[in-house]
């Protein structure tokens, strides 16, 4: 059934298929959104955010309306930037329009959320919009375009082959495909090898493979840019049979809008998230990959390249890392996303610097030293063996590699 966003006023939140909450479209181009009753008075309700957690553990249910965007939560779960503005001009609707993005792009979002038009709500609508280019792309197949990120990523399924298919609508998709840049060099690649090097650092890292562009099926020719390779990352938030993992990166957690995801909070404050909600070994491979990121060069660790799963629907752990690119090659002298222990700088840890982190965090501060020196160990060690390094141009290689052993050197 076709129906036109721009006539919607109600969307139904569903939450591993149960509606928990409705989200309303005001007059004067306000949202709000409110829980269900049910779902307030479960007490072993699935947890949908920690933004709604109240200071006594109880769940936040009084909302003001927001004017024009939707709130925070579902704002992080749209696409960013020029995936936005494409999905946005093929769904015909404008991409500052949220509430309209989230009823086109509702059915494949990040983690176990669905967002759909209430039953009742749907009109069929045959009449032509004011652009003819309906006819040539149709809204449904806006779906296979849903996760959020600012890089253009694709739902996407791995054939027994080995190739990757977009399926239409991108209802099951496993995988995401992280196509070329057409502004800098290589970063399929680039990010392939720093996940590998994370893994062998002792990063849990999802599992991942450097695909060519050709054996990406189904590909708008728009969406293409040059290069040869893309990265295909298995989501994490998606289990064998379709089955979905429920997610919420930090920008959600704070309750911060995307374009906030570099302000007002620190890595401490992510650590202090941690030590309460999910543990001591969260927060320890939380400060491993900080230290992997600095050791690397990767500015790029913004509130939504950390994330939370929640397996058992109600209690959070530390996802998978993912986004580790060394972008310090591509914008010299550049700077951490998030401030680390007071500093932001890519060139050095000192011991200093992660005391400070830890009393910001509130958490005991004994232990992160060593975590920090064994991190950089491992990753000066397995750099130097790392065959996917091979992938990489002369230049940007030469870059990691003085990058990686400069830092190595202040921490070891």
């Amino acid at each position: 059934m076709k129906f036109d966003p721009r006539k919607l006023n109600a969307l139904g939140v569903r939450l591993h298929g149960r509606r928990i909450g409705v989200m309303n479209r005001l007059a004067g181009d306000r949202q709000i959104f409110a829980f269900e009753q049910d779902y307030i008075d479960d007490p072993q309700r699935a947890t949908l955010s920690l933004s709604f957690k109240g200071r006594t553990g109880g769940l936040v249910t009084a909302f003001r309306p927001v004017p024009r965007r939707v709130p925070p939560f579902f704002s992080n779960l749209l696409p960013e930037g020029h995936l936005r503005e494409y999905l946005a001009k093929l769904a015909d609707v404008n991409p500052e329009r949220e509430f309209f993005l989230l009823a086109v792009l509702g059915a494949d979002l990040p983690g176990a959320l669905v967002i759909e038009p209430l039953e009742g709500d749907i009109k069929d609508d045959d009449s032509r919009h004011h652009d003819d280019h309906d006819d040539d792309h149709p809204r449904e197949a806006v779906l296979r375009f849903s996760l959020a990120g600012v890089q253009l990523k694709f739902s996407a399924v791995m054939e027994a082959s080995g190739g990757l298919t977009i399926p239409a609508g991108g209802m099951g998709g496993s995988w995401i495909v992280k196509l070329p840049s057409a502004r800098f060099a290589a970063v399929p690649e680039n990010e392939f090898a720093m996940l590998e090097l994370a893994r062998r650092t002792g990063i849990v890292v999802p599992d991942n493979r450097l695909v060519t562009m050709a054996e990406i099926k189904g590909l708008p020719e728009e969406a293409r840019a040059p290069g040869t390779k893309a990265l295909a990352v298995q989501r994490f938030d998606r289990m064998a049979g379709g089955v979905r993992l429920h997610m919420e990166d930090f920008s959600q957690v704070f309750g911060q809008y995307p374009n906030n995801k570099y302000r007002y909070h620190s890595y401490a404050n992510i650590a202090s998230v941690l030590w309460a909600e999910a543990g001591e070994d969260a927060v320890a491979e939380f400060v491993r990959r900080v230290v992997f990121s600095v050791v690397i060069g990767n500015a790029n660790m913004h509130l939504k390249n950390w994330s939370l799963l929640y397996p058992d629907q109600r209690k959070p752990v530390l996802s998978p890392g993912y986004d580790f690119v060394a972008t310090l090659p591509y914008i010299p002298n550049d700077t951490l996303a998030l401030s680390f222990g007071g500093s932001r700088s890519l060139s050095e840890i000192t011991q200093n610097q992660m005391r400070r982190f830890a009393d910001t965090a509130r958490i005991p501060a004994s232990p992160l030293w060593k975590i920090a020196v064994e991190t950089a160990e491992r990753a000066a060690t397995a750099w130097k063996g790392l065959e996917q390094a091979d992938l990489l141009p002369k230049d940007l290689r030469a870059s990691i590699d003085k990058q990686i052993l400069r830092v190595a050197a202040t921490v070891t």
